[in-house]
């Protein structure tokens, strides 16, 4: 357990950095939710560490990096992380693929909040294309989530 207070600030900080990875513009649509998909994951693995406070401080540091408006993406975090929470004891029990389809959910339901929120503050337009991301999510959960296992179980052990 002690292993653990190292390893989830920097997966953490992994998934920024490939949040905010500069894409071509084509790609950017398909781009994951990289902070999305290891909150989840840490919210189901240890939801009595990680929670909707370590979601809505992740979301702040996203809108201090990409430049949105305050709050936004703390709010959605914060979200993201109350539907896995609430969700949690579910997902353990999940074959990977189950999980991929609840993950799948969690980040549509994200980026169409997200999207609602920005044409209510920013009269941006709504489109649809919010569900490539999300499905490209769903489809790297179990390779994500195992991953994270040998990460987290070889922290574990020191």
């Amino acid at each position: 357990m002690r292993g653990y207070s190292s390893v989830i600030p920097l997966s953490f900080l992994c998934a920024l950095i490939l949040q905010v990875m500069p894409l071509p513009e084509e790609w950017l649509l398909w781009r994951p939710n990289w902070v999305g998909l290891v909150l989840i994951y840490w919210c189901i693995i240890t939801p009595y560490r990680v929670g909707v406070f370590h979601g809505f401080m992740v979301g702040i540091l996203i809108d201090l990096l990409q430049g949105t408006p305050l709050g936004e993406n703390a709010l959605l975090y914060a979200a993201i992380a109350f539907l896995t929470l609430l969700l949690y004891q579910r997902m353990r029990i999940y074959a990977l693929w189950r999980q991929a389809m609840l993950v799948t959910l969690v980040l549509a339901l994200m980026q169409l909040f997200e999207q609602w929120l920005r044409a209510l503050i920013l009269g941006a337009p709504l489109h649809l294309e919010f569900v490539y991301a999300a499905l490209l999510g769903g489809i790297l959960w179990p390779w994500l989530f195992t991953l994270m296992q040998i990460i987290r179980r070889r922290f574990a052990s020191f």
